[in-house]
């Protein structure tokens, strides 16, 4: 996949282009709180943590959070926009965690793995930082286990494009079980609607997905531009919801 510069222009419109609705966000705590132990406080990592959209939520709702994020401007973002007591943003990266062995509970990656550049190394470096049992909730689209979004297909080559960047889920799971890892749970979390299709199509406007980085500019103005032709035809109509990804690891 191309590589995607966060420091340029992407986190100037990240938090907005990938905010999540209320309902959304309550979803995903409800699936993250069900793959993880009741007690409480649990120390945990959000790793590629961008501008901060999970982070203040895993702190309120579980203990202290630690967001890892490589680009200086998303983090930059994250320390004005979405502060909490329990949360501090350090740079980093999957591959270089700046925390010390044995020292949380559980990490989260959401939508980060396939940025990942040396992917044996985080799966070590992952297993370093987290304490035993201490668990790893990886969402991340898989080539074969992957949504195709109502606007994906106004894109000639939008899922080519998109599932180039992902991985199988075999893959993945053997590159974690062969480094001592075991799997606890796999299935789909289903993320309420974004509000209607008019609501989405201002957000992909702002080109907030790693996606748009996969195509030529040409290409993404064309698709842009028949998702407006089609979107006008009906903007209230909803924008439906999709069945997302969630791998959860347990470090042995």
């Amino acid at each position: 996949m191309r590589r995607v510069d966060y420091d340029t222009e992407q986190h100037q419109h990240y938090a907005r282009g990938r905010a999540l609705t209320e309902q959304q966000m309550a979803t995903w705590m409800s699936a993250f709180t069900a793959a993880l132990p009741e007690r409480r406080p649990l120390v945990g990592l959000d790793v590629g943590s961008g501008t901060g959209r999970f982070t203040p939520a895993l702190a309120r709702a579980f203990g202290p959070v630690t967001g890892v994020e490589p680009s200086v401007r998303m983090r930059e973002v994250a320390q004005a926009q979405s502060r909490h007591p329990g949360v501090r943003y350090l740079a980093g990266s999957a591959e270089d965690l700046p925390v010390p062995s044995g020292s949380a509970d559980f990490a989260l990656m959401f939508c980060a793995w396939h940025h990942v550049q040396d992917k044996p190394r985080a799966v070590r470096e992952l297993a370093r930082v987290l304490r035993p049992a201490g668990r790893l909730l990886l969402r991340g689209n898989f080539s074969d286990h992957h949504p195709e979004p109502w606007w994906l297909g106004h894109f000639p080559r939008g899922l080519e494009a998109d599932i180039a960047q992902f991985q199988p889920l075999h893959e993945v799971i053997a590159m974690f079980t062969a480094a001592g890892w075991r799997v606890t749970g796999f299935g789909t979390v289903t993320q309420p609607s974004d509000g209607t299709r008019a609501d989405m199509l201002e957000r992909l406007r702002l080109r907030a997905l790693s996606f748009f980085a996969q195509l030529d500019p040409d290409e993404v103005e064309a698709g842009l531009h028949s998702i407006e032709e089609a979107v006008a035809t009906n903007p209230d109509a909803p924008s439906p919801p999709l069945s997302e990804p969630l791998l959860t690891l347990e470090r042995r």
